[in-house]
């Protein structure tokens, strides 16, 4: 017996823009669709709005993921992304809102309390303040952690770096200091100032001066020709010959003993 589900296996995306928009009208900047994924960027107030109604109203019952991106040429540099599923229709959506560094985004904690998690790793990453987060504190990063790692403008190296002291007998946090500051790569060696070649780096020096320039305009200058041609059914003949020749026969049989 056929056994009927009420999600199918895949969803379409046909008219989920339209129907969802009319209900997010009021707070809705724009919406489209790419890469087979529906999206709708909102007004950053209002972020907590929308997705009660996408919650409530069109059973997109799953906060799934929250997750920050960064455009340093923007004028609200941040745009947080949030990623729901409905379980009824095996759906996703994606709801987007831009954010500034001064400019804190709604929490989403008073829907899914696994948004304060998500919430929190946003605001380690990037820096994006969550209003009304109730424990909006680093969850990635170390205790003391200077900067947000995620931001274009943070320098890979980071600010500072922990050793274990002896002389303390404490973990310490220090400035980073470079064995070597950053260098001007020639191709030839990944270190800058080596004294030795490694192997293959001859080939940079460009092509070899040859004195007297190879041409093959005759036929002796290829390798072939008439003694070539000799030399080649000389042998064609030995290995015939040889190939007409009885093969030697097999040896006696031996008996148990190991006599003939």
């Amino acid at each position: 017996m056929a056994v009927l589900h009420s999600a199918p296996k895949f969803a379409s995306n046909e008219g989920v823009i339209d129907a969802i928009s009319e209900s997010i009208s009021v707070w809705l900047i724009d919406a489209g669709e790419a890469h087979g994924e529906v999206s709708f960027r909102v007004k950053r107030d209002d972020i907590a709005r929308v997705l009660e109604t996408l919650r409530d109203d069109h059973a997109y019952q799953q906060l799934m993921e929250i997750a920050g991106v960064d455009y340093p040429d923007r004028a609200e540099r941040f745009e947080v992304v949030y990623m729901l599923q409905s379980l009824t229709k095996n759906h996703r959506v994606m709801v987007k809102c831009s954010a500034s560094e001064d400019t804190p985004v709604p929490t989403v904690t008073t829907l899914w309390p696994n948004a304060g998690w998500l919430e929190r790793e946003v605001f380690d990453m990037y820096g994006v303040t969550f209003a009304g987060n109730p424990d909006l504190r680093r969850i990635l990063t170390d205790y003391g952690f200077e900067g947000h790692p995620f931001r274009k403008d943070f320098p890979m190296t980071g600010y500072t770096e922990l050793r274990y002291s002896e002389e303390e007998k404490r973990v310490v946090y220090e400035p980073v200091e470079l064995a070597q500051e950053m260098r001007s790569f020639d191709f030839l060696s990944p270190w800058e100032g080596a004294d030795y070649e490694l192997p293959g780096d001859e080939k940079s020096r460009g092509a070899p001066t040859v004195n007297d320039v190879k041409t093959t305009e005759k036929p002796g200058q290829t390798g072939a020709g008439a003694a070539a041609n000799a030399n080649a059914e000389k042998r064609t003949s030995a290995a015939q010959k040889a190939s007409t020749q009885d093969a030697p026969g097999a040896p006696d049989p031996t008996s148990k003993e190991g006599g003939k």
